[in-house]
């Protein structure tokens, strides 16, 4: 298990969420890049340096510092899309190997390298800079239906990381909530939803969604 790329935005114009901006332009960057936690949403920041966010409310913040996806999983669009996909193409931060992103539990920790500890925190919803910078009409509902949705991290120990660095799980804890099983109860499976708050380290804003739509 290893990190293939580490990833980091460029700017770019969204006309798709009506925002001055997106980050969602990643690619991949030579040698070490530092990771910390970015505090709390609002700010634009994310944990790695030299990457921000622009929609606000939505992304960045401590439960969404940084985003991991699967080489594996971008295969399977690659053949699907018909187009070949590069690392970063999905606007991750980490494009991993080897890794099961998806099946990583809510909560799981991952030592990247010798120094980061990153916590996985909860999945990647679609939007319409998604769908957009795809641009593949549908493109929200058919990525939903795959629930392969890669996974936000926190910083739980920050440091340096790099491509190539080993990833050593170092940390499940005792449920079966994974980032899929989550994906699927926010969006299609709203059956689910009991089963997330077994997972103590799922973001507060989710918390409040499953105890919401439990009392509807």
């Amino acid at each position: 298990m290893k990190v293939l790329s580490v990833n980091i935005g460029h700017p770019r114009p969204n006309p798709w969420k009506g925002l001055s901006a997106t980050g969602i332009d990643k690619r991949p960057v030579d040698g070490p890049v530092a990771v910390a936690d970015p505090g709390p949403k609002g700010t634009g920041a994310v944990g790695l340096a030299g990457d921000r966010v622009y929609d606000l409310q939505h992304h960045g913040g401590f439960d969404q510092a940084v985003y991991a996806y699967a080489r594996e999983d971008l295969d399977g669009w690659e053949a699907e899309l018909g187009r070949p996909l590069a690392n970063g193409a999905f606007g991750e931060n980490l494009t991993t190997l080897g890794l099961d992103v998806n099946g990583a539990l809510i909560g799981e920790r991952w030592r990247i390298g010798s120094d980061v500890v990153l916590e996985v925190s909860c999945p990647r919803i679609p939007c319409g800079t998604f769908q957009g910078w795809l641009q593949r009409e549908g493109w929200i509902k058919r990525f939903t239906q795959a629930a392969r949705p890669g996974a936000y991290l926190r910083v739980i120990e920050p440091g340096d990381i790099r491509a190539a660095d080993p990833v050593e799980i170092v940390h499940r804890p005792d449920h079966d909530v994974t980032v899929a099983l989550t994906f699927r109860a926010l969006t299609l499976d709203a059956e689910l939803l009991p089963r997330l708050l077994a997972a103590d380290a799922l973001p507060a804003e989710s918390k409040e969604v499953v105890r919401r739509r439990a009392s509807a």
